[in-house]
């Protein structure tokens, strides 16, 4: 065999078999599957030394920690005891308007309400027509006293006073009438104040003027019986005739009869003349006084009748509130519904919050306290004064029909208030006045008042009530613990408590000072925890 050839049979040699080449992958993976289990091993030793713990280990750790002093500052600071509560914005001044036994033109009737131009929420000012009832007219005037009577001309008092004010701040002028007398000026002024909110007024004699025109035709008569007393046919004064003097050839007075005679004549003149003349002078002179004193009387009656008569403001058509402008706070009827309650109510005057105490706070808290307001809805705090804190409880009205109220308004007090009518009992009830006006977003809703019911004269030294102990000897201490934490006992007297603080004296000046460290209970102290 050539070399050629040789060479030719060692290139075409065959290849190895396939199947050593699958023994040796084979042999690799056996290879990795050994060292991931290792790996495995290892890690799971790991996990299992840091969950497994031997019962001493359990035991160290599970045990209660070693306990150590909890301390706080001493401050100084005003310290205030408050007391927390609700209350609720309300007007100063609320008028519940229940205008009972409104007079129409046709006479006195049940009440029916046949106008309501207001709703919930709208302004009020002087002299705005509020309702109508029964066809006539309810109006608001300003004035801090209630209607209680009906004001007719003649009328004097303070009430009229008032009304006479109200008509002057709405331009209607009283003309000459002296304060508090109902006179023609007061008279001709409301009959403008009803015109402008567009009825007539009614008439305070109720008879279409009959009174007024018998007075007038008693002073025509009158007037005319002193004419025909004083006229020729009667001497004016009742002056005595001059045939009267008894003197022969006198003119004979009336009724006497002339004779021939100079005696006869004489004893005519002197005796039947005479007595005749003198009579009818004197019946005349009667006559005509008496005509000029029913004159006089039928005049005064006239006067009078002039006097009463006019224009008249029932108590059921005006509503006189202290504080204007005013708003509605609640609207209880509707056109058409008969006056069987307050119709709508008004609130005047400042925002005031409005509490009721049980007896426990009420032994606290006293007219003058200092009060924060605060809205939760807004987020504003307002400062404020405790300004009535009844005497007596308050009830709540019952439900269901009331009992008819005075007619009118029935303005809602701001006293002591009572017990009656039966409701559920509410209380003693206090009153808030803010030192700056509320604002009007604050009316009605539900407010949080802290009140300091007591303070401390200035600043004064206070601590946690914890701090406070008392040892076996009856002494009153504090625990104050050093910058190293050694601690000692100061003798202290308290004062002022609240919110949880008290105001301390030192029982030796200096040995207290705001920023002292004092123990007011134990806190838990970290250890070191070991594992085995």
């Amino acid at each position: 065999m050539s070399e050629a050839e040789q060479v030719v049979e060692h290139t075409e040699a065959p290849a190895a078999p396939e199947d050593d080449r699958g023994g040796l992958a084979r042999g690799r993976r056996a290879v990795l599957a050994v060292v991931g289990g290792a790996a495995l091993m290892a890690v799971g030793g790991l996990l299992a030394t840091t969950l497994v713990k031997s019962p001493a280990q359990v035991a160290a750790e599970t045990g209660p920690p070693a306990q150590g002093a909890l301390t706080a500052d001493v401050e100084r600071r005003v310290l205030a005891q408050t007391v927390v509560m609700r209350g609720t914005v309300v007007a100063d001044q609320s008028v519940a308007v229940s205008p009972q036994g409104v007079r129409s033109g046709e006479g006195t009737g049940a009440a029916l309400v046949t106008k309501l131009p207001l709703k919930a929420g709208d302004a009020v000012t002087a002299g705005q027509l509020i309702a109508e009832v029964s066809g006539r007219p309810v109006f608001t005037l300003h004035g801090a006293q209630p209607m209680y009577r009906d004001l007719k001309p003649g009328a004097t008092g303070d009430d009229v006073a008032q009304l006479q004010q109200a008509l002057r701040e709405l331009g209607h002028g009283t003309g000459g009438d002296a304060k508090g007398v109902f006179g023609a000026g007061t008279k001709a002024a409301l009959a403008a104040r009803y015109r402008a909110i567009g009825y007539e007024p009614l008439p305070a004699v109720a008879d279409g003027g009959a009174a007024l025109r018998s007075a007038r035709e008693a002073v025509r008569s009158a007037t005319w019986a002193v004419e025909d007393a004083s006229g020729p046919t009667g001497p004016v004064g009742g002056a005595p005739a001059e045939g009267g003097s008894g003197k022969g050839g006198a003119t004979p007075g009336p009724g006497a009869t002339a004779s021939p005679g100079a005696g006869s004549g004489a004893i005519a003149g002197s005796g039947s003349g005479a007595i005749a003349g003198s009579g009818s002078g004197s019946g005349s002179g009667r006559e005509l006084a008496r005509a000029r004193q029913a004159l006089g009387e039928a005049r005064a009656a006239l006067a009078a009748a002039e006097a009463a008569d006019g224009p008249m403001l029932p108590t059921a058509e005006a509503v006189f509130l202290g504080s204007l402008p005013a708003r509605v706070s609640s609207v209880g009827a509707r056109a058409g519904s008969p006056v069987a309650g307050p119709v709508l109510t008004l609130s005047g005057g400042e925002l005031v919050v409005e509490a009721y105490l049980k007896d426990d706070k009420r032994q606290l808290l006293r007219a003058g306290m200092t009060v924060v307001i605060s809205s939760e809805l807004s987020g504003t705090d307002v400062r404020g004064k405790v300004a009535v804190v009844a005497t007596e409880r308050s009830a709540a009205q019952p439900a269901g029909p009331q009992p008819q109220q005075d007619p009118g308004q029935n303005p809602k007090g701001g006293g002591n208030g009572g017990t009656g009518g039966g409701g559920a009992d509410l209380g003693y009830r206090m009153v808030v006045s803010a030192d700056q006006p509320l604002p009007a977003g604050f009316a009605g809703q539900d407010v949080r008042l802290t009140i300091e019911s007591a303070a401390t004269d200035g600043e004064a030294l206070v601590v946690p009530v914890t701090a406070v102990s008392a040892g076996a000897d009856g002494r009153t201490v504090v625990t104050a613990v050093s910058a190293e934490g050694t601690q000692r006992r100061i003798e202290v007297r308290t004062g002022t408590s609240g919110d949880g603080f008290v105001a301390v004296t030192p029982a030796q000046a200096g040995a207290l000072a705001a920023g002292t460290k004092v123990v007011i209970g134990a806190a838990p102290r970290e250890t070191r925890r070991k594992t085995k």
